[in-house]
């Protein structure tokens, strides 16, 4: 079966004490996945499992060198996964707290996720 895309969702996650960009990148696709509801999916496309969905994760953020990309892609809750990251987002100068992370960076990352299913037919298996 051919994969069709379904959605394209945006989301944004910052660390505020620390300059953690997985923490970042993890708090953006959680941010994208809470403004999406994919019912569509099991009530116009008959799909009977989430993990039958493929989802392409895309981050931007500051030195993705840094991002440790396993711990990112725990922050999809269902389906294949594929991740690539880009230079980008934002890094600026906050406040030190040593009790809530190393250094005074905030960081921001952003997140675009992609889904794709097989195409169904209702009803079909």
């Amino acid at each position: 079966m051919a994969q069709k895309r379904f959605i394209v969702e945006i989301g944004t996650g910052a660390d505020l004490h620390g300059g953690d960009v997985t923490k970042a990148a993890q708090k953006a696709i959680k941010d994208a996945v809470s403004h999406s509801c994919l019912c569509g999916l099991f009530d116009i496309m008959g799909m009977e499992n989430p993990n039958e969905m493929h989802v392409e994760v895309k981050v931007a953020c500051p030195h993705p060198e840094k991002l440790v990309q396993e711990e990112v892609l725990k922050a999809v809750p269902f389906g294949t996964t594929s991740l690539e990251v880009v230079e980008g987002g934002l890094a600026v100068r906050g406040l030190e707290l040593p009790e809530l992370g190393e250094g005074d960076t905030i960081v921001v990352a952003l997140a675009a996720l992609t889904v794709y299913v097989n195409e169904h037919r209702k009803g079909q298996k």
